[in-house]
């Protein structure tokens, strides 16, 4: 009978809870521990594409389609690619740390989030289908990491 119930556990949908054990006590999560390794691959893969924007940015100032006095706020490229560069250099390692189930990452991951969404949203006219997927993905990093955070820190 224990080999129907392991393979009725083994075949449940991510919805339903699973029991793993931890230091001595049993803790349930639930399927959002996917989502926030999802939303922490997120955060490695965005962060390393914004790495590469801003290498662009840096050295490539004619590969954007607006001058800077069409952007929202009137810098040059190299600080934009600096910013970027920056922002995609913290993102990859929040990403890390939230693979490993640190705290400070998931406070960290909201706060880099937040900040990448603002500046994508000021560089909107450079380069503004890039920008709106960066937007919508900090956005799922955000709600994936605020609401269920602590779940998987606590199976990691």
């Amino acid at each position: 009978m224990s080999d129907m119930r392991e393979a009725e556990e083994a075949t449940q949908m991510p919805t339903q809870r699973r029991t793993t054990e931890r230091i001595g006590r049993r803790q349930e999560s639930t399927g959002w521990f996917g989502w926030i390794l999802f939303g922490s691959m997120m955060m490695i893969m965005v962060g390393a594409f914004q790495a590469i924007v801003g290498l662009t940015a840096l050295f490539q100032d004619d590969y954007f389609l607006v001058t800077t006095g069409g952007l929202v706020v009137d810098v040059d490229y190299t600080a934009w690619g600096w910013v970027h560069l920056g922002l995609g250099a913290l993102a990859v390692a929040a990403g890390v740390g939230l693979m490993s189930g640190r705290a400070w990452a998931r406070v960290a991951a909201i706060a880099l989030c937040m900040l990448s969404a603002i500046v994508n949203l000021a560089f909107i006219p450079a380069y503004p289908v890039w920008s709106i997927i960066v937007i919508a993905l900090d956005v799922i990093v955000i709600y994936a990491v605020a609401a269920h955070g602590k779940e998987f820190s606590a199976a990691a």
